[in-house]
């Protein structure tokens, strides 16, 4: 896998919910990835210039995000990317927004990590503040600022996506409240539920990890999952394996061998 990936804090900017999906049904119409980034354009512009934003670079940048994540995303994700535009063709809304939430989590590791700090703190005490997920990711990736403001990138996200709650009246511009968790959405579809736990090994370096942890994972907060056994899972994605593991939990990893099945929806022309 690409060590840059996990080390990358990727997140700089708002990622709506409606712009991603917006990205999403452009893909699965098949188009190119130009036409995608010129549609996607069009509508940001006008986002921006009605939130009195400055346009040019901010828009760049929330493209390169949105178009990463369902149009180009690294080369070892091609296949799983596939797969997940295909649960989106059938999925209804609610697991629309999980099918999203874990390409996310895959292309950029960094979202994984603030998910995992929300869900522990709300696991924990019911609610978080930003400044205690922004002293973790610091912790994490480096005492930088940048590493706070894109924490705070995120956290909105999160708020916009509906996920978590701004309890502190400040609202999605903000990034720097008090946040409560939102209804959390439960998840049936055993398909869906393999891929999602997919989704979270590419979010770790090792790509490994225990079936328990997959199932009831930190990263994935506004879901519950139905459970999936090892078997189950292995059975729906031929991309994981069972791994030898003396611990007496089962182990299940990414498998090493070359990628197969899912190919690539887009022409090359503009990649």
């Amino acid at each position: 896998m690409t060590g840059r990936r996990f080390s990358q804090v990727g997140i700089d900017r708002l990622v709506r919910l409606d712009w991603l999906e917006k990205t999403a049904v452009l893909a699965l119409a098949g188009n190119a990835a130009g036409n995608i980034r010129k549609a996607l354009r069009d509508d940001l512009e006008v986002s921006f210039r009605s939130c009195g934003r400055g346009v040019r670079g901010s828009v760049d940048k929330t493209i390169t995000i949105l178009t990463k994540v369902w149009v180009n995303p690294p080369g070892e994700l091609f296949a799983f990317r596939a797969d997940g535009l295909d649960l989106l063709e059938r999925a209804p809304r609610p697991m629309r927004l999980a099918v999203h939430w874990g390409m996310v989590m895959a292309v950029y590791p960094f979202w994984s990590n603030v998910a995992a700090q929300v869900g522990r703190l709300l696991r924990l005490q019911g609610s978080v503040a930003a400044r205690q997920v922004q002293r973790r990711m610091r912790e994490r990736y480096g005492q930088r600022e940048t590493v706070s403001r894109r924490a705070r990138y995120a956290l909105r996200s999160f708020v916009d996506w509906g996920v978590i709650e701004d309890s502190s009246g400040q609202g999605v511009s903000s990034g720097q409240g008090v946040y409560g968790a939102a209804e959390v959405r439960p998840l049936d579809d055993a398909r869906v539920v393999a891929w999602l736990m997919e989704a979270q090994l590419h979010a770790r370096p090792d790509g490994r990890s225990t079936l328990s942890s997959l199932n009831d994972p930190l990263s994935l907060f506004p879901f519950r999952f139905a459970r999936v056994g090892c078997r189950q899972a292995l059975s729906l994605s031929h991309r994981l394996e069972l791994l030898p593991d003396g611990s007496g939990d089962e182990m299940i990893g990414l498998r090493t061998g070359p990628w197969t099945g899912g190919t690539s929806r887009f022409s090359t022309d503009s990649r």
